[in-house]
């Protein structure tokens, strides 16, 4: 049995401890927060969605960051910045905007989602852990034909690699979710993702965290990562605001702060924050509340049940490490979700909130070996961290285990 030291307890961090509690390991997790997804797993869509699985570097991505100069409504947002770090990251962000990087990189991204969505049915059955689950799958809308036509072209790489995209008229879009009949004349049309599910990001983490820890996995809150310490090619200490931490198996999972602690010891993360928004509203006692999760595809506006509650989410903004939000920033997402739903949820009671998303310009993540014999990568999921979270943990596991991975970890190691 080695000693285990995860460093981060959002989604990815508490799948990593799960994989390697699988494995025998005494595992200990440490964060800064007073619980597990308290950060970027906050707030998130709740979505498990391989049927979305785009890179979000595309062709057309340059247009979209140029035109929120000075418009607000885009689904990719541009504060522009000085900063060194996001000079570098925008520029590499560039580079993968072309047809072929953004193939390859969606090739990528969907292979490992639909991996890790069948890691977490695994998961799902061995803890039996809860989370406001719905397996009703996802709609994803169109208002113009011309963009319900592409979209539908697009979604061929996703169903070459497995994927379930199945195609709807006005009519089954109002048959696959009854409350969107009002307003089906709106939509030229939808792509439906069969296999794709939803379900509370955080309850699921902090469900998961409460098991592990009745089986011994120690959760230290509370605690924040300062630095590593290093002696030849080993990581010789974790050190926190507390004290210093030592172990067999070292695997970073802090999200945007990965690349804070990572550079002082020679390792480059090509992540960034990206910043979202969502609101939370109560269902309770209204009427025509979405059945299933759906994605406004041209406004880029996600919803998603979750019980008693709706969870709305929208805009990816590259505009640092602040959290700060207005309400300003929740008037197109409200606007469009109430266009849906006008008797949905009570939006008078709405939460809002705003988190960072550990973006890499590929949009894939970093996992695996470094240089240093007892540190390992699990970090930089992104947007898709809830869908990856299960299948990066198991492969990271397995690369420390020394098992050949399930699947090709092309373009997402040091």
């Amino acid at each position: 049995m080695a000693r285990a030291l995860v460093l981060g307890a959002g989604i990815v961090g508490v799948t990593m401890a799960y994989e390697l509690w699988r494995d025998g390991h005494e595992v200990t997790v440490i964060d800064r927060e007073t619980g597990a997804a308290e950060f970027t797993s906050f707030g998130n869509a709740g979505m498990i969605a391989p049927g979305h699985a785009y890179a979000w570097a595309s062709p057309a991505s340059p247009k979209i960051l140029l035109k929120s100069l000075w418009r607000n409504d885009q689904a990719l947002r541009l504060k522009p910045s000085l900063d060194p770090a996001f000079l570098r990251w925008m520029w590499k962000f560039w580079g993968q905007c072309s047809a072929e990087r953004a193939a390859v990189n969606t090739r990528r991204k969907v292979r490992l989602c639909n991996y890790a969505q069948s890691v977490f049915h695994e998961t799902r059955a061995d803890t039996g852990v809860s989370h406001d689950a719905n397996d009703g799958g996802i709609l994803y809308l169109f208002r113009s034909q011309a963009a319900f036509e592409a979209a539908n072209t697009k979604a061929e790489i996703l169903r070459r690699e497995g994927s379930d995209i199945g195609v709807l008229d006005a009519d089954g879009i109002a048959r696959k979710d009854p409350a969107l009949a009002g307003c089906r004349d709106q939509f030229a049309g939808a792509l439906f993702g069969g296999r794709d599910e939803t379900g509370d990001c955080r309850m699921f983490t902090r469900n998961l965290a409460s098991w592990l820890g009745e089986r011994g996995v120690d959760f230290r809150w509370g605690v924040t990562v300062k630095a590593l310490e290093t002696d030849g090619d080993r990581v010789s200490s974790v050190v926190t605001d507390q004290e210093n931490l030592s172990a067999d198996i070292i695997v970073l999972s802090l999200g945007v702060y990965s690349p804070h602690l990572a550079k002082p010891v020679g390792i480059d993360l090509p992540i960034y924050p990206v910043k979202g928004y969502s609101m939370t509203v109560p269902v309770s006692g209204r009427n025509n509340a979405p059945a299933i999760g759906g994605i406004d595809e041209e406004s880029l506006v996600a919803y998603t049940p979750m019980g008693n509650r709706l969870r709305v989410t929208a805009t990816a903004e590259f505009s640092g490490y602040g959290v700060g939000h207005s309400p300003a920033d929740f008037r197109h997402m409200t606007s469009v979700v109430k266009g849906l739903f006008p008797d949905g949820a009570d939006y008078t009671r709405a939460e809002y909130w705003a988190g960072l998303r550990p973006m890499t310009p590929e949009g894939t993540p970093i996992l695996g070996a470094t240089s240093f014999k007892n540190l390992w990568m699990n970090t930089g999921q992104g947007h898709m961290g809830w869908t990856m979270s299960h299948g990066t943990g198991r492969l990271v596991a397995d690369i420390i285990a020394g098992r050949k991975p399930a699947i090709p970890l092309d373009g997402m190691t040091l």
